[in-house]
């Protein structure tokens, strides 16, 4: 058996990381770089991915950067190849990149439904296939670590787009691992509960909706984007080299069940 540093050890893999720039993504890209990994991230945004590649880069992190809208096919596939042109193979794929527009649901125009799920299901698909394909090619093996949501334990109002782009996104983490292990290529996701990220800070900025939270989340506090980053670590390494096409709930215990009002003696 490996020590427990070789087990979870991701030092040298070749990492893409969609919507890596900011939030989840960033975080998950810091970590990695921390152990080694010679991460490239991407963001649609050519901005956010030069502030974040001068940050991670001041503070000691040897990263690579990309611009690439996951909505537009064209540009996945050749970030895909720019990505292999940088590091010559590609051993962990992350799927972080979204989108979301909170609207009741009589209110969602096609556009709204257009814009979240070639983003959060579509580019994810697209993106997942090319880098499959590569991993095919060059032999098998490989990592890919889709970034679900507690969406698709515990569906929520106004969110409905956003809500069937991750139960599409579990489906797809399934099918992938059912077509793809036995060319050794290892499917699973991560299902964040409610993090404070860029995204999300206006929603919680709101006290009534941190009082919700403090009182309904078994750990009793909203997650931060660095939260995810050890079950990031624990899927793309050797550690969990026989689980595939399965999702981590990683939501402060709220899949654990709900906390209800029942008066206790």
């Amino acid at each position: 058996m490996p020590d427990s540093d070789e087990l979870f050890s991701i030092s040298g893999q070749s990492v893409l990381i969609t919507g890596g720039s900011r939030g989840i993504g960033r975080a998950i890209a810091e970590e990695f770089c921390r152990r080694g990994a010679l991460v490239v991230i991407c963001s649609r945004s050519e901005d956010s991915v030069r502030q974040a590649l001068e940050e991670m880069r001041s503070g000691g992190l040897e990263v690579d950067g990309l611009v690439c809208d996951v909505a537009d096919e064209q540009q996945i596939d050749s970030t895909v190849a720019a990505a292999l042109e940088l590091r010559g193979r590609i051993d962990t794929l992350v799927n972080v990149a979204g989108v979301n527009r909170r609207k009741r649901a009589e209110t969602v125009t096609t556009e709204d439904y257009d814009f979240i799920l070639d983003t959060n299901l579509r580019g994810a698909f697209l993106m997942s296939q090319r880098v499959g394909r590569h991993m095919i090619e060059r032999g098998g093996g490989g990592v890919q670590i889709n970034i679900e949501s507690l969406n698709t334990w515990m569906p929520l109002k106004a969110v409905l787009p956003y809500a069937m782009s991750k139960f599409g996104m579990q489906g797809m983490t399934r099918g992938f691992a059912l077509e793809w292990g036995r060319h050794g290529i290892r499917v699973n996701s991560l299902a964040p509960g409610f993090v404070l990220t860029d995204l999300t800070k206006g929603l919680w900025a709101d006290e009534g909706m941190q009082a919700w939270n403090r009182e309904n989340a078994p750990l009793g506090r909203l997650g931060v984007p660095a939260d995810m980053a050890g079950t990031a670590v624990f899927l793309a390494s050797r550690a969990s080299a026989f689980m595939t096409g399965q999702t981590l709930y990683v939501d402060g215990g709220f899949s654990a069940g709900w906390n209800w009002p029942i008066p206790l003696s």
